[in-house]
């Protein structure tokens, strides 16, 4: 894959695909920026260069038109903030306008398209699509890793038009790298925590972790499942009743290949799905009726800050709990702290997208690990051992 090092970009239009899929509140105020701050290394190196930028994006998931709660143009003036310069906006990814504004394009300028999901095309890979993107710019840079898993018209397709003009972004380039270090290259020993409610979402991840990590930490919704398939009674906790054999299998699996797989000891557990219910503690193998796990407890946090804590290499995706309830954020929590902790000993720290990103965020430990994935299924999906659409296309 060539670097965006490598290249100069000067009198270059660089089509540059980003994920700027931000959340927005209901006055189309961004409520967090991170995705934005992420790209912007690789766009200060092709303005620095003397390129143009054209920037390309979704937002949402749109159906089967345009939208203008999910109109890209909320965005221009926080990006024209990012980027301390003015951003124009074209009112469609494709067509008159696009070419027109493309075409005028100054270097040191930057263009932004209108929402790539507005075209059905684009989630269908189509080429005629992909070339009508293409026909914009110069030089193709995906630096968009979040959606570098899926195989659209800008993540993967349009890269055929640039056989000899097609790069990686700064935050692609890194992303690769991190996941690289924790598979290929960690310190021991190695831990892997996984939340989440479904073991079905998280086999292939585990079981590759499974050849790789010294401690397997489970936690959230998919822990009751393990539970129920040791013959303990969970009450109405999340159950997946059609996974039972196969959390039996992953407890075996582990313990052939010598993994310290640990399940939480304790939950804490309500009478019913919210913030506002009575709480108590129970053993996980021993949820009374009518109540259900919603976080891990203090005996499992515990037990699991302990491990991370000793630990060299860290992996985490997926809260313990329900942590958008603040009675059942703790377990989470704990998780996030001692893995700044860890790191703050010379650990080193991949907190893999998603819930888990959010989580770290929100309890202000974002400075303190050491990588923070922009893409939490593109990233399982690497780890996995899956060919990435967007990665494999720059080759």
């Amino acid at each position: 894959m060539q670097t965006i090092d490598q290249y100069n970009f000067a009198g270059k239009k660089a089509l540059v695909r980003v994920d700027f899929n931000v959340p927005l509140d209901k006055d189309f105020r961004i409520t967090d920026d991170t995705r934005i701050r992420a790209a912007t290394p690789t766009i200060r190196k092709i303005l620095a260069d003397g390129g143009a930028v054209i920037l390309m994006s979704h937002l949402g998931r749109p159906k089967g038109g345009p939208e203008d709660k999910y109109s890209l143009r909320h965005l221009v003036e926080r990006l024209g903030q990012e980027y301390g310069a003015p951003v124009k906006f074209a009112t469609d990814a494709v067509g008159d306008d696009a070419v027109q504004q493309a075409q005028q394009l100054q270097p040191g300028e930057i263009l932004l398209l209108e929402n790539l999901r507005f075209h059905p095309e684009e989630e269908k890979g189509d080429a005629g699509f992909a070339q009508q993107l293409a026909r914009l710019g110069d030089v193709y840079v995906n630096d968009a890793f979040g959606t570098a898993h899926r195989r659209h018209a800008s993540t993967a397709v349009v890269a055929e038009s640039f056989p000899q003009a097609r790069v990686g972004g700064y935050l692609l380039q890194s992303e690769v790298d991190n996941a690289e270090r924790v598979l290929n290259n960690a310190a021991r020993p190695f831990t892997a925590i996984m939340g989440g409610a479904k073991i079905s979402d998280k086999i292939l991840i585990i079981e590759q972790l499974l050849d790789k990590v010294d401690n397997l930490l489970i936690g959230g919704g998919m822990a009751y499942t393990f539970a129920k398939a040791q013959g303990g009674s969970i009450g109405s906790s999340l159950l997946e009743a059609d996974k039972l054999e196969l959390a039996l299998e992953l407890i075996e699996k582990a313990k052939a290949k010598g993994v310290n797989l640990v399940l939480p000891v304790d939950s804490l557990i309500a009478d019913k799905f919210a913030n506002d219910a009575n709480v108590d503690v129970a053993a996980n193998q021993h949820i009374p009726e009518g109540w259900m796990g919603l976080d891990i407890g203090p005996e499992a946090r515990e037990e699991f800050a302990r491990i991370i804590r000793e630990s060299k290499t860290i992996l985490w995706n997926g809260p313990m709990g329900v942590f958008e309830m603040s009675n059942f954020s703790l377990g989470t929590e704990y998780v996030a702290r001692a893995i700044a902790e860890a790191t703050a000993n010379g650990a080193y720290s991949l907190i893999g997208g998603g819930d888990s990103a959010a989580a770290v965020n929100q309890l202000g430990f974002a400075d303190q690990v050491s990588y923070i994935s922009t893409g939490g299924g593109a990233l399982l999906e690497y780890m996995e051992g899956k060919e990435l659409p967007g990665v494999a296309a720059l080759r």
